[in-house]
């Protein structure tokens, strides 16, 4: 299979082969095992082979899959960090040291909040996130337990083939810290606007430390709302999501914010 990149600014195909070789040495078989990389017809790809299973994310993860989900993370956080840094990976692409002032830019002015079904709600949430952002950080700017991440918490990352869950699509991977990665992936909206995560069952086999659950509760907040932003009208998640989303979101980040 071939994968041909139509941005690579940040390096997203220099990454992708990076992380894709230390997983064939460290841990074959949970990505794809990288083949060959160019450039053609002016653009960066990656040759990789094919991986067996189908996209989770269409509907809701039951136990199993949840218990295969985090065999596979434990797998991607085993791989040495030495290993990692030896392919030239550092951390991840919006990680934890950049993500809190993108966050705070992105949510730094309402916009035009006509479209949404309550602006008065989604601006009430907004007000909130940015003097929780505008706060003494409650999270680090920096990786505190460093492990590799993929740096995507869509499901439609992860394939399922019935017995086991394998990962694919690293082109923004580097280090990150286990607590950043399981809030990205508890607080993207592909799942969380349709409940198909059971976030307790999964931060339960994750078992995290008592200082990753501190961290990760603050980094939900934060992943909270970023996706409260991308889903203000004007922005892509507003269009490719159904109308109420963005209330649903704004209710979420007071939610959390209030816990």
């Amino acid at each position: 299979m071939r994968k041909r990149y139509v941005a690579w600014e940040v390096g997203e195909p220099d990454r992708e082969w990076a992380g894709l070789a230390v997983l064939a040495e460290h841990a074959p078989g949970l990505a794809p095992q990288p083949l060959r990389h160019g450039t053609s017809e002016g653009a960066p790809f990656v040759e990789m082979t094919r991986l067996p299973g189908t996209p989770l994310g269409d509907e809701a993860l039951s136990a199993e899959q949840v218990r295969a989900l985090t065999h596979a993370l434990r797998r991607l956080w085993s791989v040495p960090v030495e290993a990692v840094r030896a392919t030239g990976l550092t951390e991840r692409y919006r990680g934890p040291s950049t993500f809190r002032a993108l966050v705070r830019g992105g949510a730094a002015e309402d916009g035009d909040l006509g479209g949404c079904r309550d602006p008065s709600l989604v601006h009430d949430a907004l007000v909130a996130a940015r003097a929780w952002l505008d706060s003494p950080a409650t999270t680090p700017d920096a990786v505190v337990d460093p492990v590799l991440a993929m740096a995507d918490g869509n499901l439609a990352n992860v394939l399922w083939d019935g017995e086991a869950c394998r990962l694919v699509d690293f082109e923004d991977c580097g280090l990150s810290d286990p607590a950043y990665e399981i809030a990205d992936l508890v607080e993207h909206a592909s799942s969380r606007l349709g409940g198909l995560l059971d976030v307790e069952a999964l931060l339960a086999e994750v078992a995290l430390t008592p200082a990753q659950q501190h961290r990760c509760a603050a980094y939900r907040q934060l992943f909270a709302t970023f996706w409260l932003v991308m889903l203000l009208p004007g922005n892509p998640g507003f269009r490719r999501n159904p109308a109420g989303s963005t209330e649903d979101q704004a209710l979420h980040v007071l939610d959390l914010l209030d816990g």
